[in-house]
């Protein structure tokens, strides 16, 4: 279920509140064939299935930065700030890839609001994502900021 936060105080009362998990996202063998085509990494252990069945994953595995790629789409079925003029992604602190996506799995996140900033333009969210692949490990662990301009 969406968490629709409409204003800034219900933002920052939920500091700390880990909201989530969201609705899956899968990600199949032409998720990450087009992310290869866009971004010109096509190593092999992404796009060639046979290769990498005797490779160290025995499957191939999504990229990190595709799995990075995919924190709005996760998002939304987490959470959503229906107030402010524009959300603008700011940028991010702090990203890792503790375990690999394997191809057909479906990745669920769980978002934490760490800060709220106000600032003269409007306000800025520190939000904590946790991307769970289905491992004991999480896929994706990044700390991400959006502007939300007044």
């Amino acid at each position: 279920m969406t968490h629709v936060f409409t204003t800034l105080d219900e933002v920052k009362a939920a500091i700390g509140q880990p909201l989530g998990p969201g609705a899956a996202v899968h990600v199949g063998q032409l998720h990450i064939d087009a992310f290869a085509a866009v971004t010109g990494d096509g190593q092999w252990i992404h796009t060639d299935p046979g290769r990498a069945a005797t490779g160290p994953y025995g499957t191939t595995i999504a990229h990190g930065f595709l799995s990075l790629s995919l924190l709005p789409a996760l998002g939304t079925s987490v959470y959503e700030f229906a107030f402010g003029s524009a959300r603008i992604n700011y940028g991010l602190n702090r990203v890792r890839f503790p375990s690999p996506v394997r191809v057909n799995s479906d990745l669920r996140a769980t978002v934490t609001v760490t800060d709220v900033t106000e600032g003269p333009t409007g306000a800025t969210v520190t939000l904590r994502t946790v991307v769970d692949a289905g491992d004991p490990k999480p896929a994706c662990v990044a700390e991400s900021l959006v502007l939300i301009v007044d």
